[in-house]
C-alpha cells in the first residue's frame, strides 16, 4: 500500500501557508502544494474537503 503525500491548499502570500510549507520541508515530509488562487480545480477540491469553508491553509494528511 503506497502512502499518499500530504496536500497543502493555500496561497503564496499567506504567512500561515508559507510557514506550513517551510515546516513540512524542514521535517522532510513530502507534500503537494496547491495554490488555490491559480488552480481552480484545486480550489474546488479544497472546498469539498472543507464543506465550502474558504479558510487557508488546509492540510490534508492520510485523507484527514
Amino acid at each position: 500500500m503506497s502512502e499518499e503525500k500530504v496536500q497543502i491548499f493555500g496561497q503564496d502570500l499567506c504567512p500561515y501557508t508559507s510557514q506550513a510549507r517551510k515546516d513540512f520541508s524542514r521535517r522532510q515530509i513530502p507534500f503537494d502544494y496547491v495554490n488555490v488562487l491559480e488552480d481552480p480545480a484545486g480550489l474546488e477540491r479544497m472546498l469539498k474537503i472543507t464543506k465550502g469553508r474558504r479558510k487557508i491553509p488546509v492540510i490534508v494528511d492520510a485523507g484527514k
